[in-house]
């Protein structure tokens, strides 16, 4: 006779269970989500483009005058009106030379020079603008979407500021404050600050308006409702929770305001009403150029270039953050 199998008792079934539903080999640790949004930044191809190019451009202007030390301000009669370089491929007789790959103006000032030092002021009026702007734009998006009681009285105060006229209002404030700053900081400094005040205090409303929009979401999300259940303050909710969680919708507003601040200073340096005369900026070059374009048309697009590429590529790097940054365009 063959002996019955007696049956596992419900423990040790269960133990089979779990046996069998527990994977053999150890699991991989999860894997971080930079490196989920870095993969999605690659697939954006004009994304990479544009942060490669901003990269450079940065790098380029910062450490351009240790590598071509010509004083943008130097004049020089005798060596005026120089054409770039590569005007020698068209005509062999130009005067050109590698003396001045770019050329000189009409003051036998080098343009190459003139370029970096240009590009040093526009990028670090775009910067310090931009953040001032994120800071304004951050704090009152932020109070206004968690404390209800406050949020009538910000947006009316963000919607007067959006109907304003904001070139004329900045020409008026140049006008007011140029001299009082300049006497304080010199006509440099004193201009340099009233610019990037300016453009600070004109472009920081979309930036509440989206931070804003994401407070009201989050803060009831129930990891809120528990915090403020144990008793948490109001202020360590928004530095460890909310703040955190519009980290990324802030990134990219940060880009959009970089491009309009560039653009900003480019404007009202082409109008006259930026730095001093002697003060390269790419908005003073086109400005500059604009009597001797048909002669000499490399003068407008050398900087026109620089500014549309700048700009082009940080409105590309804000389109591949705001997807990358996106947990449902990441797939999850």
């Amino acid at each position: 006779m063959t002996e019955q199998a007696t049956p596992a008792s419900p423990i040790e079934a269960d133990i089979e269970l779990y046996g069998a539903l527990v994977d053999k080999e150890p699991q991989k640790p999860p894997r971080s989500q930079w490196i989920d949004v870095w993969q999605q930044f690659r697939k954006h191809k004009g994304a990479v483009f544009g942060g490669g190019f901003l990269l450079f451009i940065t790098l380029a202007v910062l450490f351009g005058p240790y590598l071509w030390d010509v004083d943008p301000k130097a004049l020089d009669i005798r060596n005026k009106n120089w054409r770039p370089v590569y005007q020698l491929l068209f005509d062999s007789e130009a005067k050109a030379g590698w003396a001045h790959p770019f050329g000189t103006d009409q003051l036998g000032r080098d343009i190459m020079a003139q370029m970096i030092a240009g590009g040093r002021v526009s990028m670090a009026v775009g910067w310090l603008a931009m953040g001032l702007a994120l800071v304004i734009g951050s704090a009152i998006g932020v109070i206004s979407g968690y404390f209800k009681r406050l949020d009538f009285w910000l947006m009316r105060f963000t919607d007067l500021v959006l109907s304003l006229p904001i070139l004329p209002l900045t020409l008026l404030a140049v006008t007011l404050f140029r001299q009082p700053l300049n006497a304080r900081f010199g006509p440099e400094g004193g201009m340099f600050i009233l610019i990037v005040g300016i453009i600070g205090l004109t472009s920081w409303m979309q930036t509440a308006r989206i931070v804003r929009g994401d407070i009201l979401a989050l803060k009831e999300r129930e990891f809120i409702l528990a915090a403020r259940s144990i008793g948490t303050r109001s202020g360590k909710i928004i530095r460890k929770h909310l703040l955190p969680n519009v980290i990324s919708p802030i990134m990219v507003s940060a880009t959009l305001g970089l491009a309009t601040a560039i653009i900003t200073e480019s404007a009202l340096s082409f109008l006259g009403v930026g730095f001093p005369s002697d003060y390269p900026t790419w908005g003073k070059l086109l400005s500059d150029a604009v009597s001797r374009m048909q002669e000499f048309p490399e003068r407008v697009i050398l900087p026109g270039v620089a500014i549309s590429l700048t700009v082009l590529s940080v409105n590309y790097l804000g389109d591949g953050l705001r997807d990358a940054l996106d947990p449902r365009l990441r797939g999850r």
